[in-house]
């Protein structure tokens, strides 16, 4: 990885993220399909994919590819994880928060991060050992001393999806411990949040792999603590991640894990 790979990660989020706008401005004109029950994809979410793996693969044509929407290659050393629209929902409702995904894996460890909020013009981007930026300048995490006074991301579990009691009982270990929880429904930025210091904490289950790619690498520079439901587990591996800013990490993981 090198820094003109998180160079071209950002020109391709950016771009992506220029033509997004445009549809959501005429979102009622988009063809949109159901995968499950409140899991939505448009064509918005598929050209968008499309832009961006003609700029990735058309600068990197021996790089692999895993994306929501198109699906995945093997065999390559690196590939690209791309995430075209993040928090379809919201843009289909013309609710202003989503988000273009983009990380890079290497030989199976992720070495780079953007996630970019074409509406709000803010860009998160990492590339590992290089420190996170916000807009091209340095960000940082919070500094948050208690649990009470602290803020956490996190995503609810919607339709038939078979932890939904369990994240209800989350909710009723934690929220009477915190200043509060919040729900927007962009898993990359509520990383993203976490990595520079708007929320300390972030926890959901059975994500893919597309949605949190790009913001593990965001709260790892950062140096937030990230494990998966049990210590030792890759989120990668599993889609469930917990994290935290570190002076809060473990009463914040005891709690949402049922201790």
């Amino acid at each position: 990885m090198t820094r003109s790979d998180l160079e071209l990660a950002i020109y391709a989020a950016q771009s992506a993220g220029a033509e997004l706008v445009e549809q959501y401005h005429g979102r009622e004109g988009l063809d949109v399909s159901t995968k499950r029950a409140g899991d939505f994809v448009s064509n918005a979410d598929i050209n968008a994919e499309q832009s961006l793996r003609e700029i990735l693969l058309g600068a990197r044509p021996g790089d692999g590819w895993l994306g929501e929407e198109s699906g995945e290659t093997t065999g390559q050393a690196r590939r690209w994880i791309v995430d075209p629209l993040d928090g379809t929902t919201n843009f289909l409702r013309g609710i202003p928060h989503w988000a273009v995904s983009i990380a890079l894996e290497d030989a199976g460890e992720l070495t780079l991060g953007v996630v970019h909020d074409p509406l709000k013009a803010e860009t998160f981007a990492v590339w590992r050992g290089g420190g996170i930026t916000l807009n091209g300048e340095p960000a940082q995490s919070s500094s948050t001393a208690s649990l009470e006074h602290a803020v956490f991301g996190t995503g609810i579990p919607f339709g038939q999806m078979a932890h939904i009691d369990d994240h209800a009982a989350d909710l009723t270990r934690l929220m009477p411990r915190c200043a509060g929880v919040r729900r927007m429904g962009v898993a990359s930025l509520d990383l993203a949040y976490v990595a520079c210091g708007r929320l300390d904490g972030f926890w959901e289950r059975r994500l893919r792999y597309w949605d949190i790619a790009a913001g593990l690498v965001l709260v790892r520079e950062a140096g937030l603590v990230v494990e998966g439901w049990t210590p030792g587990e890759r989120p990668e591996d599993t889609g469930s991640v917990i994290t935290a800013i570190p002076s809060l990490f473990s009463p914040f993981s005891g709690l949402v894990r049922g201790g």
